[in-house]
């Protein structure tokens, strides 16, 4: 569809170029109907040029192609009604164009909206201290050798981090085909916060655009269908807030300096489990993590809200890990899988794997 978009607007750049050969009698265009003057035929020649330009800053990605796209249309649009009778059908591409353009800006506007949450947490967040073996005193004995596992002791303490993660999705349980997406997370340890972004394709050239966050205690779904359509916004509300904290504390395993901060206590259950408790400004909420005997997260649980707004009850809700992978010196669940354990049974919404982390990053 990507290169279904680019010969459409390809071929209508070429007609505005046939233009210009038209006023200046370049060629002799027999078969163009069009009547254009000499000083007419520019303006079609800088119709042409500033398509051209779309189309390379398309290809390349440019993060203002679709400044350069709504200007071509405008001019372009202008003038096809000069011309109207003739030039009318030029307006279809124009139209797929404009339509292109709209998504993208939105596009840009979500994602610009996300930056600046990441960049308000970045800059709120503080150096975290290094976990030394004299600070595993106290902690569960499953949670010491998670730790000592993972290589974080003595490591330099893990302020933020970066991660890009690869996804199949499943919005509902009785779906049967998954949806493929994109995320990104930035998460920051003292104070505890992530910001969450998701691509996600529907289908050929539909894609929904979402993001998770937790900030200040806080916590916000946005969900939106070509990156304009809202379908799903929550929070910040007693409930959304309790389920992020609780995501934030699955994901501890990912920054597991901030395990010893004042913000959680942890209870033993047994020699391999643990649970930890988070209370940060109104917000409060727990999981359970469970380890085997090297000292690999095995799976995460939590009673976590399910719905949004007065309809969200708590179900239980679970991470099961699939893979390790070592980031930068640091040991880190690397494949999992989530699900919510309904009555009519487990629905496994979604399977990641992480691609890619960074840690202590600066924007």
């Amino acid at each position: 569809m990507r290169y279904a978009f680019l010969i459409i607007i390809g071929l209508h750049a070429l007609i505005h170029l046939l233009g210009f050969v038209k006023g200046f009698q370049v060629f002799d265009l027999k078969d163009f109907p069009l009547q254009i003057s000499k000083s007419t035929g520019l303006i079609w020649l800088g119709a042409f040029f500033i398509l051209a330009v779309t189309i390379v800053f398309y290809l390349i990605r440019h993060p203002f192609w679709w400044l350069f796209g709504f200007a071509g249309l405008i001019l372009s649009q202008i003038l096809i009604i000069g011309q109207w009778t003739d030039a009318k059908f030029g307006s279809i591409p124009n139209i797929i164009l404009f339509l292109i353009v709209i998504i993208a800006f939105s596009k840009f506007e979500f994602e610009r909206k996300a930056d600046g949450e990441i960049k308000s947490i970045l800059n709120a967040s503080k150096p975290v201290k290094p976990i030394e073996e004299k600070n595993l005193d106290g902690l569960p004995k499953a949670v010491q050798r998670w730790l000592k596992f993972s290589g974080v002791i003595g490591k330099p303490g893990i302020e933020n981090l970066y991660m890009e993660q690869s996804y199949k999705i499943k919005l509902k349980p009785e779906q049967e085909n998954w949806y493929h997406a994109k995320a990104s997370q930035t998460s920051t340890s003292d104070p505890p916060a992530f910001v969450w972004t998701v691509d996600m394709q529907m289908m050929p050239l539909v894609f929904t655009y979402g993001r998770d966050r937790f900030i200040q205690g806080e916590g916000e779904m946005l969900i939106k269908l070509l990156s304009f359509l809202p379908v799903a916004k929550d929070g910040p509300n007693p409930k959304i807030n309790e389920s992020a904290l609780q995501r934030y504390i699955g994901e501890l395993v990912w920054y597991p300096s901030a395990c010893t901060l004042d913000q959680f206590k942890w209870r033993e259950i047994d020699e391999n489990t643990a649970e930890a408790t988070m209370s940060y400004l109104q917000t409060e909420g727990s999981g359970i993590f469970e380890f085997d005997e090297e000292g690999k997260l095995i799976r995460f649980t939590a009673m976590r809200y399910m719905g949004s707004g007065e309809d969200a009850v708590k179900m239980e809700w679970f991470v099961q890990v699939l893979a390790h992978r070592e980031f930068d010196g640091i040991i880190l669940p690397s494949q999992c899988t989530a699900t919510w354990r309904l009555e009519s049974g487990d629905w496994t919404w979604a399977e990641f794997e992480v691609d890619k982390v960074i840690f202590n990053f600066h924007q």
